[in-house]
């Protein structure tokens, strides 16, 4: 198999619930011990271990892994770069869905304002 150059060249991620370690190195065109050093470096990245230590990941690992492979290999970042890339990609996502629930809150308590006065 050639090595995909760019994340648009991987394959699409099947709809299952848990993937091996040799299923995701495919689908992510990374090899397994690249993905268990990844694992180490990004907190982001923690598999499902079950019998003998075997890991399984999720989908949403998946796509952390394809964001982690284009950080690294197609936009040049470090280690570290991307770490903190993704980090703060998350800190600005965990923001911005803290604003969304406090505006629907105050909707719903204008609401109820409005209710009460009558």
């Amino acid at each position: 198999m050639l090595e995909p150059k760019n994340n648009a060249q991987l394959p699409v991620i099947p709809g299952k619930r848990y993937f091996t370690i040799g299923e995701v190195s495919e689908l992510c065109g990374v090899k397994p011990h690249v993905l268990r050093y990844w694992e180490q470096e990004f907190p982001q990245l923690k598999p499902v271990k079950r019998r003998g230590n075997r890991r399984y990941y999720q989908r949403q690992d998946v796509i952390v892994i394809r964001q982690i492979r284009s950080l690294l290999y197609d936009q040049g970042f470090t280690i570290g770069g991307a770490r903190n890339k993704l980090t703060g990609e998350e800190a600005r996502s965990d923001l911005s869905q803290s604003q969304q629930i406090v505006k629907q809150v105050r909707v719903e308590l204008e609401d109820l304002i409005k209710i009460l006065r009558r």
